[in-house]
């Protein structure tokens, strides 16, 4: 079976295993275990800021950021499917507290940001913090354009407001737009980013900023049960693939727009803009194409009764991506988009 369910779905590499085997650990809960701490300088080197913390999850890395900047019964701007609002299991509501004014569209622009900002009245709840998807995981992982990232970073600071970067994907934009990480994540005061997506590790992410702000992260990770003993065998397979996965992403990229460009000619497929390692079409009934090419030996996800994802990733390269796609088009072909 040939799984495009998600890039989270890869397996650690021989070497990526090695590195974690061969990794030097301490207890990381008193900040004395060098490979993570060597991952988080990486990481806020590439970021461009000034301390990173590596956890568990980008759900934990997202939910710290809305607990730094917000508090209980305020209101946070996101973009619509956004990841941490749609996806996290309700945890802004239940962890941070807060609510979300979410913009019509997922890659919105500082105008439909502008819009959402509540007035200073004190029977309304504040808005404190703009977040950003980059890339977008429902939007079909388009990029969010840089020019319209800097104008909502304008607005945040005129306002006085918070900017989060949930940048899971950030390696992708990186390598789709050959901007920098740093360029991309320089507007916004807290960024996260994900290891277990296109780079591979089996686990973690890190969120980073000031290091007034990741002081105060460092404790909220604890109380969400984040603080690790021996983290380092983990940091280690994020360390791997952050130096030996990112340029890689490009393949991915390239996979992904084969296999959309092989579904764009069957009848009432409509197939979402291509950027990075994502593909979403629109079809008659998802539930009938993903249990048709399931048959044909592919799996992949329906995102609403009219849409399905593809994500294509390390795991599935060469020969096996080209079987990957006759699979696909025959599971489509099978559920009546011929």
């Amino acid at each position: 079976m040939i799984d495009l369910r998600s890039d989270t779905v890869t397996r650690p590499t021989g070497a990526m295993l090695h590195a974690m085997m061969s990794a030097e650990v301490g207890d990381d809960v008193y900040r004395e275990d060098p490979t993570v701490r060597r991952l988080e300088e990486r990481v806020a080197a590439l970021l461009g800021k000034e301390v990173a913390l590596f956890v568990p999850t980008g759900t934990m890395a997202n939910q710290l950021a809305l607990m730094l900047h917000a508090r209980p019964g305020e209101e946070v701007i996101a973009g619509k499917s956004a990841h941490f609002v749609n996806y996290e299991s309700g945890a802004g509501g239940a962890w941070a507290g807060v609510q979300f004014a979410v913009t019509p569209r997922e890659l919105f622009t500082a105008g439909e940001a502008r819009a959402l900002i509540r007035a200073p009245a004190y029977w309304l709840p504040k808005t404190r913090l703009i977040g950003v998807e980059n890339t977008h995981n429902m939007g079909g992982g388009r990029i969010f354009p840089q020019a319209d990232v800097l104008a909502i970073g304008a607005v945040a600071k005129e306002h006085g407001l918070g900017f989060h970067l949930d940048g899971a994907r950030l390696w992708n934009a990186a390598v789709a737009t050959g901007l920098s990480e740093a360029e991309l994540a320089a507007p916004f005061d807290t960024v996260s980013v994900c290891f277990s997506k296109g780079l591979g590790a089996p686990v973690g992410s890190a969120l980073a900023g000031s290091a007034e702000r990741m002081e105060n992260a460092l404790r909220l990770r604890k109380m969400l049960g984040g603080g690790m003993r021996q983290v380092g065998v983990l940091a280690a397979a994020a360390r791997y693939g952050l130096e030996h996965h990112r340029d890689r992403l490009a393949e991915d990229h390239d996979a992904a727009s084969r296999l959309g460009r092989a579904l764009q000619g069957l009848s009432g497929v409509t197939v979402a803009p291509v950027e990075t390692n994502i593909v979403v079409a629109e079809v008659a009934d998802a539930e009938r194409v993903v249990g048709a090419a399931k048959a044909q030996g592919v799996v992949f996800s329906a995102i609403s009764p009219r849409a399905v994802r593809m994500v294509t990733h390390l795991d599935v390269s060469g020969a096996t991506f080209d079987k990957a796609i006759e699979r696909v088009v025959a599971g489509f072909r099978e559920a009546g988009h011929v």
